[in-house]
Formats: structure tokens, sequence, C-alpha cells
């Protein structure tokens, strides 16, 4: 098992959440091939989107729906400084994820976090779960809560 995986089940289990990680016979890396093997609706997939601080250099980051996408101004707006996109290295030394496969649990490091409230329209939702091939459903309440984020518009 992937450490990034481990990560994520342990976060899991420690929060009591019992989410089933289910390992997908064909990649997630994207919103539309998670919803295909999840058998979902395309926005009841969880994006984990990272920006980093233009000035801080700190990693934000925003949960969003499957079909929409962050709005850089907006997101900036609610970290306090500007946000732009964190490259593959960055992502995968701070958060400890690669590209394709960051959930929104497990991080190497504290995130701020902002959710996107299209996904609490859903009675489920799916995440990540620290590889590309890698999934898990749950509430999206249950997400909010596990997250310690704030739902926020941050979407175009």
């Amino acid at each position: 098992m992937s450490k990034s995986l481990a990560r994520v089940k342990a976060a899991l289990e420690a929060a009591g959440i019992e989410a089933e990680v289910r390992e997908m016979a064909a990649e997630t890396r994207t919103a539309e091939q998670a919803a295909a093997a999840a058998g979902c609706q395309l926005d009841q997939i969880v994006k984990s989107i990272l920006f980093q601080g233009q000035q801080s250099g700190r990693l934000h980051l925003f949960l969003t729906a499957g079909g929409n996408q962050v709005c850089a101004d907006k997101a900036s707006a609610l970290a306090g400084e500007p946000l732009g996109r964190a490259d593959a290295a960055t992502v995968r030394a701070q958060s400890g994820f690669a590209i394709g496969g960051v959930a929104p649990v497990g991080h190497l490091t504290p995130l701020p976090v902002c959710l996107d409230p299209r996904l609490m329209e859903f009675d489920e939702v799916w995440a990540a779960g620290g590889t590309p091939r890698h999934i898990f459903a749950v509430p999206p309440t249950v997400l909010h809560r596990l997250t310690g984020s704030r739902i926020e518009d941050f979407i175009l």
C-alpha cells in the first residue's frame, strides 16, 4: 500500500469515518474518469485543487464539484493574497500527494480548505483516495466536518 493511500485511510479511521477506499480498475485522475468509475454524476466528484500563495508560499485547498472551475480572483480574495496554481513538485512536497490523486484528507501539512456549496446538494460525494486509482464515498456534511472547510463561493 502506498504511503499516500495509507495516510488517507488513517485520516478517515482517526475521524471515525467508515468509508471504504476503493481501488478502481481504471484511472480516476480526472473528474470525468472518477465519475465513470464510481457511476455517479460529474458534480458528485470532489476535485481537490491546490493553489499556492504568491506571497506566503502556503498551499490552499479548494474542494470543488467535478463540473466546476475555481475562479482565481475569488480564491485569492478568500486566501487574503494572490494565488497561483501550485506546481507538481510543490504539491507533492507539501501535501504528500501526486497531482491526479490529491485527497481532501491526509495531507502532510495542515491547509486552509474551502468547499464548493454545490457539493452540499448531494447525499454522497466521491473523493480521491490518495492515488490516481483510489476513491471513496462520503456524505458531504461529513467531508465538510472532516476537512474543517469553509463553505464559500469560489467558482467561475
